[in-house]
């Protein structure tokens, strides 16, 4: 069983796109790979099944792949 890791990625914009949430937050290393496993189908948001790399990811918003999750927060608001 594998267990899962909760990554914090604050942002100071009002959202952030979601291929750019996973270079971001360290989940993925390019935005080519984070592409690719959009594209897979391996990413949900809010426990949905999200295939658009430019979804808009807004604070509150969760984000999951694989054994990995991307919690949303905003700075200084």
């Amino acid at each position: 069983m594998s267990k899962q890791m909760t990554i914090d990625c604050a942002i100071e914009t009002e959202y952030i796109q979601l291929d750019a949430l996973l270079k971001y937050s360290g989940v993925c290393s390019t935005g080519g790979e984070a592409k690719c496993i959009i594209l897979d189908g391996e990413v949900a948001v809010n426990g949905e099944k999200c295939m658009k790399r430019g979804k808009k990811i807004w604070p509150g918003d969760y984000v999951s792949l694989s054994d990995r999750n991307v919690s949303v927060n905003v700075i200084g608001c």
